[in-house]
């Protein structure tokens, strides 16, 4: 520890003119809280936690924290938890997403404007691991990601549930009326059945696993179950880490290089891991500086097999990653293909922490390289008219069958639309066409939802039919699965050709060549474009405003222009113009 800077309690005092004052005063005030002498003089580790009760991940927060605290104290800091914006998933509107960058900046001010020497960053649900550790590459604070873990699964009949996978194919199995009302509510409530983050492979295990690779947290921090006594143990690990970082060079920054973020892509790919992580991944890349390169994505991926046979894709659940070896086994399997130098946030190399991990693995849920799940990454990005910047398809849990095709669309103009006729038995369409929804990307009013994984329309799924193309400027759940074509760039409310798809058009998509194009002439385009009316003026005011003044699109990883740093920023606002036109 560094004795040349203010610490602890002293750090950035309150401004009254009157530095000795100022710190009089506050030491006035942490006394009124029981602290003695001996431990306001100690330095601080801050502890930003998400618990609320509009987040089931997080209600075993408490524990955990308490688990931290032990850590401080013991070595010799003294901890102080403060809460932050919580981003429960299913418990906001319209989306999640649209809040992670409020989430973000909550952190970074208050890991800034609060006096901590370092800062435990405990988080889980999908977009409050990305708004941390955005938040926290921006306050560049010496901080370390503490997350709730996997829930355990529970239990239906013959099948073994996790959220939220098996929620959506038994909802298939519900609209496709294969099972009724009584054995869906029955569902309803064993699927859930911990505390802790969904079971497969989702938008929460994925962060969790990628910040891991990136060096964020310790070894074999990502997958430990929610509910087990090693979460706990790991928590009070957290702790004492947080209390060797103090004064250290090892600051978030220095951790999320570019080497970093071509492992963490790595491991993404290897994992079969959620669509999502390519935006949280490339956010947290831009408050670096940095850029996530999708063209570079590619590359990876082609070189990368999928090794986790995790759902949504396979058969396996968090738990039993955790159990067959963790993160560092898959890790360990992909020596050749990462950045082994790559410095971790306990000082040790992704090399050195590879060889000290435990050597026994389970093959049935971590496949050698040499006889992968599949032979290539699980992501892959489609460039086209249709994506002049870029889409994003999961081939890992896609039908191979449909790579290849050109076809018919079928257009839904909004979310409204879509809900409105997708089940309309008169709707024209077969399992051949393409569905595409319009208008529920980033700058749109939806604010770009889970809502690209389009249902099969209700004819269909009664026919038997399960999957289908279909593509939106919208995402998707980690959790889902399906021939799903995402983050369609530039989207439709910024102009982009998405927009401009009818009824009847011919798309063609090929995985092979990583194209995607709207086979529609560039004159009847510029004719469809300039007909379309002006967007609606909206009303807006507080933060509703704000995002729809900043927000970038995918590619940037839907952040805010004022919160990348200038040049990145104005390099990636060109791109948007320019393949908007």
């Amino acid at each position: 520890m560094t004795k040349d800077k203010p610490q602890g309690i002293a750090r950035g005092l309150t401004n009254y003119g009157d530095a000795k004052f100022s710190k009089y005063l506050r030491r006035s005030f942490a006394s009124s809280m029981g602290y003695s002498r001996e431990m306001l003089d100690k330095p601080i580790v801050g502890i930003a936690h998400s618990a609320s009760g509009f987040n089931n991940c997080h209600r075993h927060f408490p524990e955990l924290i308490e688990a931290v605290k032990r850590g401080v104290l013991a070595a010799g800091a003294l901890p102080i938890e403060f809460p932050t914006i919580s981003l429960g998933e299913v418990f906001l509107s319209p989306t999640s997403l649209k809040f992670r960058n409020l989430m973000s900046m909550d952190v970074e001010e208050m890991v800034r404007a609060q006096p901590m020497d370092s800062v435990v960053l405990l988080g889980g649900c999908d977009k409050t691991v990305p708004a941390q550790l955005m938040g926290a590459v921006s306050a560049d604070l010496p901080a370390v990601q503490l997350v709730a873990g996997p829930m355990s699964t529970g239990r239906h009949k013959e099948h073994r549930l996790g959220a939220c996978t098996d929620c959506r194919r038994f909802w298939q199995q519900y609209r496709a009326g294969r099972i009724d009302d009584q054995e869906i509510d029955t569902i309803e409530q064993k699927l859930a059945s911990t505390a802790g983050t969904c079971a497969v492979m989702g938008t929460a295990s994925t962060m969790a696993s990628l910040t891991e690779a990136m060096g964020m947290m310790p070894a074999m921090g990502a997958a430990i179950p929610a509910v087990s006594a090693d979460r706990l143990r790991m928590a009070e690990a957290t702790g004492k880490l947080a209390v060797d970082l103090i004064g250290s060079d090892r600051t978030p920054k220095a951790i999320l290089t570019r080497e970093a973020l071509e492992n963490a892509v790595t491991v993404l790919l290897a994992l079969g891991g959620s669509t999502n992580a390519v935006l949280h991944l490339a956010a947290i890349a831009g408050r670096a500086g940095l850029s996530l390169d999708l063209h570079r994505l590619n590359e990876i991926s082609d070189r990368t097999p999928v090794l986790v046979d995790l759902k949504p894709t396979g058969s396996f659940y968090m738990e039993d990653l955790h159990y067959a070896g963790g993160i560092p086994a898959v890790m360990r399997e992909l020596r050749d293909l990462l950045h082994l130098d790559a410095v971790t946030i306990t000082g040790e190399t992704v090399g050195d922490r590879i060889e000290a991990a435990d050597p026994w693995v389970d093959r049935n849920v971590i496949h050698e390289g040499r006889a992968p799940v599949r032979a290539n990454g699980g992501l892959v990005a489609l460039y086209g008219n249709l994506a002049p910047n870029g889409a994003i398809l999961k081939r890992s849990a896609a039908d191979e069958t449909l790579f290849e095709s050109e076809a018919r669309a079928v257009v839904f103009s909004s979310l409204a639309d879509l809900a409105e006729r997708i089940d309309d038995p008169d709707l024209d369409v077969t399992a051949d066409d393409i569905l595409v929804l319009q208008n529920a990307g980033p700058a749109s009013e939806a604010s770009m939802p889970e809502a690209g994984y389009l249902p099969i329309p209700k004819k269909l799924a009664q026919a038997g039919v399960t999957d289908m193309i279909r593509m939106s400027d919208a995402r998707m759940s980690g959790t889902a699965y399906g021939t799903i074509v995402l983050h369609v760039s530039p989207d439709a409310a910024s102009g982009g050709a998405i927009g401009l798809v009818r009824d009847g058009d011919r798309i063609r998509m090929s995985v092979a060549e990583r194209r995607l194009e709207l086979l529609v002439s560039e004159e009847e385009l510029a004719s469809r474009r300039a007909a379309r009316p002006p967007a609606p003026q909206v009303e807006r005011r507080g933060y509703d405003r704000l995002y729809h003044q900043e927000i970038l699109q995918a590619e940037a990883g839907c952040d805010f222009r004022f919160l990348v740093p200038a040049p990145a920023a104005a390099a990636l606002e060109k791109d948007c113009l320019n393949a908007a036109e």
